[in-house]
């Protein structure tokens, strides 16, 4: 959340849409706090689309990857970030607190 792109204005607008969509029942919003010790953190965006398929963004191109062992790594992967994670009151509360900051 604090990675200055697209400035002050923009990242305020990407936040405060985070608070309402993560409000939504049928969305699971975590947010993992920049102080906690990670084992591993990708460096590349990257979509599971199901067992069988994840899609990485690389600064060069764009990649689909297929096999079970490369699938697996990002599934657990996110299973990691996801235990780190802070939800629901915690998660708006680090939010908002980014939001008070960009103001």
């Amino acid at each position: 959340m604090r990675n200055g792109l697209g400035g002050a204005e923009v990242q305020e607008e990407q936040l405060c849409h985070l608070l309402t969509v993560g409000s939504l029942p049928s969305v699971s919003l975590g947010v993992v706090p920049t102080r906690t010790e990670r084992s591993r953190m990708p460096v590349e965006g990257f979509w599971i689309f199901d067992t069988g398929q994840v899609n990485v963004e690389l600064v060069s191109g764009y990649l689909t990857l297929t096999q079970p062992s490369e699938v697996a790594a990002y599934a657990d992967t996110f299973r990691e970030l996801a235990d780190m994670a802070v939800y629901g009151a915690k998660a708006r509360a680090l939010i908002t607190s980014v939001i008070q900051t960009l103001r």
